[in-house]
């Protein structure tokens, strides 16, 4: 077999590439369904808005912000007894990019407030809030504190309220289910 030089092989090289454009000219490649685009599949399937609506639900992404005594309670939520990752009430984030729920546990001092709307501002959308004990929901036993607030629904929408003080974790896992009804349409606001 007799060795081709350079000048050979770049001819051959073009002359490939000129039959390939050519065979190629005229014709449109469409994606078939297993490489079409998600934006041309949601676009087209009338079921998608229920597909997105239920993964919504059974995925819960909460973030961690204790602030309180309330907090040990709601570290509690994550231990092995009340098992919460059955329900998609996935592991608590550190970060709110990666969340969509808001757990406020705790009182919430004046000076505070510009950090919770930061990280609510910095949460995916869409997204929900908790107020998880007495003084998330109302101020509890320092309502008439000059630096608390009475309640984070005067700073942030509050979706579902848990009362107790401390309240028990179970009463976080009847409050995300609550919300999993919400998200899917089940409870109006």
């Amino acid at each position: 077999m007799a060795d081709y030089d350079g000048e050979e092989f770049e001819n051959a090289r073009k002359e490939m590439e000129g039959l390939v454009e050519r065979s190629l000219q005229g014709r449109e490649v469409k994606p078939n369904v297993l490489f079409a685009k998600l934006s041309e599949i949601t676009k087209s399937a009338p079921v998608t808005k229920d597909l997105i609506r239920w993964s919504r639900q059974n995925s819960v992404w909460p973030m961690q912000f204790g602030l309180a005594c309330c907090a040990m309670e709601l570290m509690d939520f994550g231990s092995a007894r009340v098992d919460a990752e059955r329900k998609g009430y996935l592991l608590f984030r550190g970060t709110p990019r990666q969340c969509d729920v808001m757990v406020v546990a705790g009182w919430v001092t004046k000076s505070m407030i510009p950090e919770i709307k930061r990280l609510y501002e910095q949460m995916s959308s869409p997204k929900y809030v908790i107020s998880y004990g007495e003084c998330a929901t109302c101020g509890g036993p320092w309502f008439e504190s000059y630096n608390i607030i009475k309640g984070i629904d005067q700073v942030l929408p509050v979706d579902v309220y848990v009362g107790g003080c401390p309240p028990r974790p179970e009463s976080l896992f009847a409050a995300l289910m609550k919300l999993q009804k919400k998200i899917g349409g089940g409870i109006e606001d």
